[in-house]
């Protein structure tokens, strides 16, 4: 009750002046009855003259409100004056840091959280090793068992790509503090991971085929890039047909990815981005994550590479529009 006293102080003074003292003053003077019409002028004028200070105490106040950029700044009212909009500013106040202390709070927790995958996912990768390097050695000394072996280091191969998913997922919190832009050859970045990837392109049979002029030299983040590369080279061995062929091209800015397949649905092309979103086809496969084309995601438009995803008539495309200067490739 006492705030709302207040804030309405100002109109209660107007209201005595306009219908008690003026209508007194001019009845004093030459009686009320035959200035009606002079008084209706000079409550007027006392209301506008009242809009007027009223308007120019909180000027900053409204330009402030329509800003369109919200941050703390512009989240607090600028100058309170009134009482009503000193009140309020105290409780944004407040609020303000409630939400500073709970975002601080958040930030410790996802720095933890950081720190516990990369931790595990790197203690985990230890063992990981080992058994690919006895699974080697038991498929060289005991070639009556190489298939059951063959299927231990498959599962190995698998379970090695989740750890490097997670660890680059974890990582990826942190982008921007992590970019190297620098030239480097795009050839060389997409047979490496060719390469890394060799094992999987022989037990699924499909075949790679690169088509990128050696000279092409690409702007961007070298490590970042060969995450996007293999993530999307893993997805079209996964979801490629047997016996086909994965096309790895570059012409004129452009860099894509395509491969036969199951064509994706229309429904699932704008949602395959979201994470944990593993639509139509990933549901028939379980080991889908929902965690690659995010990232992929993630890291393009972090490195302001825009990019487009087709699929029609059992062939899928995924494009990536770069940026690059034809010189010598580094050997």
């Amino acid at each position: 009750m006492k705030l709302f006293l207040k804030d309405h102080f100002s109109f209660i003074i107007l209201y005595l002046i306009t219908f008690i003292s003026l209508p007194f003053i001019i009845n004093q003077l030459d009686g009320f009855e035959n200035h009606y019409g002079y008084f209706s002028f000079l409550a007027i004028l006392l209301l506008l003259i009242f809009l007027v200070i009223r308007y120019f105490r909180r000027k900053k106040m409204y330009t402030r409100l329509k800003e369109t950029n919200l941050d703390r700044d512009n989240f607090l009212i600028y100058q309170p004056s009134s009482p009503i909009e000193k009140a309020y500013a105290d409780q944004l106040k407040v609020v303000s840091s409630l939400f500073l202390e709970k975002e601080e709070k958040h930030q410790d927790y996802l720095q933890e959280q950081q720190l516990l995958i990369s931790h595990a996912v790197h203690q985990m990768k230890t063992p990981v090793s080992v058994m690919q390097l006895l699974v080697q050695s038991n498929q060289m000394n005991n070639a009556h068992s190489f298939e059951a072996w063959q299927k231990v280091k498959t599962e190995c191969d698998k379970l090695n790509f989740s750890l490097n998913q997670l660890l680059s997922y974890s990582r990826s919190t942190k982008l921007l503090s992590d970019l190297k832009i620098e030239a480097m050859p795009l050839k060389k970045i997409v047979q490496e991971v060719i390469n890394d990837l060799k094992d999987y392109f022989i037990e699924e049979e499909i075949f790679p085929k690169v088509v990128i002029p050696a000279d092409i030299i690409l702007y961007s983040d070298q490590k970042w890039m060969k995450v996007v590369i293999y993530q999307l080279l893993s997805n079209a061995i996964k979801y490629g047909e047997q016996q086909s062929t994965v096309y790895v091209h570059y012409q004129t800015g452009q860099l894509s990815i395509k491969n036969k397949g199951e064509t994706i649905p229309k429904s699932d092309i704008n949602r395959v981005f979201d994470l944990f979103y593993t639509g139509t086809k990933g549901r028939k496969r379980r080991e889908a994550t929902g965690i690659g084309l995010y990232l992929v995601k993630k890291i393009l438009n972090t490195l302001n590479h825009s990019f487009d995803l087709t699929s029609h008539q059992q062939e899928t495309i995924f494009t990536i529009y770069l940026s690059e200067s034809i010189g010598t490739a580094a050997k």
